[in-house]
């Protein structure tokens, strides 16, 4: 049977199930005005997915074997998944959703971590054997504010306020801009992603190796051993995401290049999620808990290097017992 013939054949049940779904997944669905027949629900959505097998053993185009795929997905949800709470839901995604949607995309995650700490890695050895390196990134007016924030005499340090709470709402709206447009920027074929994740690689380079140069090791490295984990590992998939993006416009495969961006911005949602909730716990340890002058920088390296290993250890295994 050709494909126009068969659309024409379940189009009626197909949007049928589809308006049926609609009002199931509504929290206050026994109040709307449809009502949704529970045997002939589960018969059709029986249908449907004979139907999909159908489509695919027949080659029929992406469009509809991903629109009878949605409708088998949600119908399977109503059918056979209690519907969770909310806390639920969240703590599903982070249990086991968000490491598993970062692995699934491992060669990204490689290439968006070369990108990132390898620029970093080259300048900040460079900037021990050229010490005027950093004013070729920055004014000399920023290189002196940033020496201020991170002198071991300074008032405060890593920081020009004293209020905890003030700088933890910078630090989230700074952080997750930062994330946001290191996504966003993906849609210029995946080159604006590479151009953000190659400046701030190499900035924060600079300026680490700018400030290890001069004397102001243990300032500086203490206040970002704590966040550093959520900040620069949120930094790397959001650069992932993003190159999702631009690889969907650049090899769409068989589908149309905006049917392509809208699958890559689809799967990559889990990805920008977990960005923002790594971002977030950056912000918070980075005003709560890296400026205190009150900890004794080894306690910092520590809880440091701990934070690495259980990020990494979570991305690595989180969600394991679900097939992958």
């Amino acid at each position: 049977m050709k494909q126009r013939s068969f659309e024409q054949q379940h189009q009626a049940q197909w949007q049928r199930l589809e308006q049926w779904l609609t009002v199931l997944n509504k929290r206050a669905y026994k109040k709307a005005k449809i009502e949704v027949p529970t045997e002939q629900f589960a018969a059709e959505y029986r249908q449907i997915c004979q139907q999909l097998a159908l489509a695919q053993s027949r080659h029929y185009t992406p469009q509809l074997i991903e629109r009878l795929n949605q409708l088998v997905l949600q119908g399977h949800q109503v059918l056979y998944t209690r519907r969770p709470r909310f806390l639920y839901q969240i703590s599903q995604f982070l249990i086991l959703d968000f490491p598993r949607a970062v692995r699934a995309e491992w060669r990204l995650m490689t290439v968006s971590s070369l990108l990132f700490f390898g620029s970093f890695l080259v300048m900040l050895l460079c900037s021990q054997f050229y010490p005027d390196l950093i004013y070729s990134i920055a004014s000399a007016d920023q290189v002196s504010d940033m020496e201020q924030m991170y002198d071991p005499k300074a008032e405060y340090i890593g920081r020009e306020s004293s209020s905890d709470f003030m700088m933890f709402g910078y630090y989230i709206f700074n952080n997750i801009g930062i994330g946001f447009r290191t996504y966003a920027s993906g849609l210029l074929i995946g080159i604006g992603s590479i151009v953000i994740m190659l400046f701030n690689g190499v900035f924060l380079g600079c300026v680490a190796g700018h400030l290890t140069q001069i004397g102001y090791t243990e300032t500086f490295w203490s206040f970002v051993a704590g966040h550093s984990a959520p900040e620069l590992t949120a930094i790397v998939i959001a650069g992932t995401a993003g190159l999702k993006l631009g690889l969907a416009l650049l090899m769409p495969k068989r589908y149309t290049r905006l049917y392509a961006l809208r699958l890559a911005a689809q799967r990559g949602l889990p990805l920008l999620y977990g960005v923002i909730f790594l971002l977030i716990c950056a912000a918070f340890i980075e005003a709560f808990w890296s400026s205190s002058t009150h900890i004794e920088p080894w306690l910092k390296y520590t809880v440091g290097i701990g934070l690495w290993c259980i990020l990494t250890t979570y991305l690595v295994l989180g969600g394991r017992h679900r097939a992958d």
